[in-house]
């Protein structure tokens, strides 16, 4: 092997180097083009590769680069046409990944590409003009194209040889397979950045979003099989005695009652109107499927009646799933003549939350551009001027069903106090803990003030009003934290345990009679049936089929299951029963979030 080394081969690439320096120079050049192409494509993502991206990030974005440029390499033949070619496909995908980050907030997904029709619609109306990041990527690509054209001469089509071509090619599938079709990616823990969405780098992103973007079809599923439900569950006719003129729904930001907790023992109450709430209310428990972020999670479930246990982990369905015309609460109260109304009072661009609103049927959205001399507390939007806007809405419209996210309370929790008083305090431990934890439940104590505020507004109001509150998840509090709150290690935790980390208050309150009930548990997907049927809106066959099964598990999620005789249990120790109920609600959650072919429709909409 030293003698093949050093007296054979090195002498060869010298000799070869020397009489064809024109050759060498192209494999050079051919060889930076996939850098070239990352730096390009993350300035038109808007990162800085040398700052933004972890060494991991960047090696495993080159990896897709290069597998582009060796494919084109191995299909025409020659080094010039495939740097030329890969170099200019990048240079357009990053150009319209940036036009969407433009334009939404956040990179391009998988599923813009099935939505170019709707995107086509409204492309008119958006400003394309060149700016810093356009100007300086096309620079970069002038600049490396004119070193493939004037420094890569080639004159005839260069064959690679048979066993290299069946060597690479081999290569680049065996890894596309074990990235998009194994565990490999969930193994590592590497999953789509869906709120910073370029802190992967475009192409990772978009390859890892590809990868996630299928929903598994459950066994055994078929067409036939949804057509018999749909004729057991035709669905319920609406009872006009119930229909409120307003329903507002309200979901706030990591409100989460820690007094679930015997442990947290705070200097006073944080939300005593909340735990006073009983005349006309129906109030309890919401376990949610996520704990300390992902509220669009929350919102698409509550919208749709789907849940996440069915979605790939860590997805969220407003980037990946949600699709022009696919069922929501907001399209069952738009066809009973509300006028409906979706408002955050943050930026547009969290969540996919334009194209997903627009998708679910909202009428109208609201962001925090919309909202007047807002009263801010630390650095968002508080709950008082958020509801403020929901007066003035219910106020201009006959009817309205209005779908609301507040930001007062979204974490950290380390920010300055700017209107925002301290008057709670927890025991040492607590506070050593976690030292933003007070600030927490301040935010809480302020919450519940703008919820009195709020209730007593409709308390007054003439026109029958039912609003609808729950928290999105609990606080990003620290491990250390809820340690002492459990006053165990997370590690030795039963699932009872678990889930009361999941669990955020919820009520259903009117300003007309209902009947009362109390510490009733739900979870998000069946809150919005909960919310039609106190309502008095009409149920789809679907929503009839959620009704049965709250009556089986009334809390699904993807951490465990809350049975009807009060059970916490894993998928595992479910009975046959259960396990069944749970294959039937795959089924449906399948057909209305993927499959919904023309036959099965009517179980999910309203005509």
């Amino acid at each position: 092997m030293r003698a093949l080394l050093y007296d054979d081969t090195f002498p060869r690439l010298v000799k070869d180097w020397r009489e064809n320096p024109g050759k060498w120079a192209s494999r050079l050049v051919f060889l930076l083009g996939p850098w070239a192409c990352l730096w390009m494509v993350e300035i038109l993502n808007e990162n800085d590769i040398f700052k933004d991206l972890a060494a991991w990030q960047v090696l495993m974005n080159m990896v897709f680069y290069y597998s582009i440029f060796i494919a084109l390499r191995l299909l025409l033949g020659r080094n010039r046409r495939a740097a030329a070619l890969g170099t200019v496909l990048c240079f357009l995908f990053g150009l319209v990944n940036h036009y969407v980050l433009r334009f939404r907030g956040r990179i391009l997904f998988p599923a813009d590409i099935t939505g170019w029709r709707t995107a086509a619609n409204v492309a008119g109306g958006f400003d394309y003009s060149v700016d810093i990041y356009i100007t300086q990527a096309a620079i970069l690509l002038t600049a490396y194209l004119a070193l493939v054209f004037f420094c890569v001469p080639q004159r005839k089509r260069a064959r690679f040889p048979l066993i290299g071509s069946v060597a690479l090619w081999g290569v680049i599938i065996c890894y596309s397979y074990a990235f998009f079709c194994t565990g490999m990616l969930p193994a590592l823990g590497i999953f789509t950045q869906q709120w910073v969405t370029q802190r992967n780098g475009f192409l990772l992103n978009f390859s890892i979003a590809l990868r996630y973007s299928s929903v598994d079809k459950p066994e055994d599923y078929s067409k036939e099989l949804v057509l018999e439900l749909m004729e057991e569950y035709p669905g319920v006719p609406a009872d006009p005695e119930k229909k409120p003129v307003n329903i507002v729904v309200i979901m706030n930001e990591s409100f989460g009652d820690l007094t679930i907790f015997d442990g947290l023992n705070p200097s006073e109450d944080p939300t005593p109107f909340l735990h006073a709430l009983e005349e006309n209310t129906i109030k309890g428990w919401m376990y949610s499927s996520v704990t300390g972020g992902g509220t669009a999670t929350i919102e698409f479930e509550y919208l749709t009646g789907f849940t996440s246990l069915f979605q790939p982990p860590h997805t969220v369905a407003y980037q990946l799933y949600v699709e022009e015309g696919m069922p929501s609460l907001a399209a069952l109260a738009g066809s009973q003549g509300y006028a409906t109304t979706a408002f955050h009072p943050y930026k547009s661009s969290g969540w996919n939350r334009v194209l997903a609103y627009q998708y679910l049927d909202f009428d109208r959205q609201m962001y925090e551009e919309d909202v007047p001399s807002p009263h801010i507390i630390r650095s968002y939007i508080s709950d008082k001027s958020d509801y403020e806007m929901i007066y003035r809405s219910t106020q201009a419209e006959d009817t309205s069903f209005f779908f609301n996210v507040t930001m007062q309370n979204h974490s950290g929790y380390a920010q300055g106090w700017y209107n925002l008083p301290r008057h709670i305090q927890l025991p040492s431990s607590l506070k050593a803990a976690d030292r933003t934890a007070e600030q927490f439940l301040d935010l809480m104590k302020e919450s519940d003030l703008a919820l009195e505020e709020l209730i007593t507004y409709y308390s007054q109001c003439n026109e029958p009003t039912l609003v609808v509150f729950f928290g999105d998840h609990q606080p990003p509090l620290t491990n250390a934290f809820y340690e002492e709150l459990y006053g165990k290690k997370l590690s030795e935790r039963t699932t009872e345990e678990v889930m009361q980390q999941y669990a955020v208050p919820f009520f259903i309150w009117a300003n007309y009679d209902i009947e009362e009930r109390q510490d009733v548990v739900i979870s998000p997907n069946f809150l919005g049936v909960l919310t039609a049927q106190t309502a008095g809106l009409p149920l789809t066959g679907y929503m009839e089929f959620l009704a049965d099964l709250y009556e089986v598990m009334p809390a699904i999620t993807p951490v465990g299951f809350v049975t009807a005789d009060g059970r916490f249990l894993k998928k595992s120790e479910l009975s046959q029963e259960q396990k069944d109920w749970l294959w039937r609600y795959e089924v449906l959650n399948y057909c209305g979030m993927v499959d919904l072919f023309d036959e099965a429709r009517p179980m999910f909409c309203m005509d």
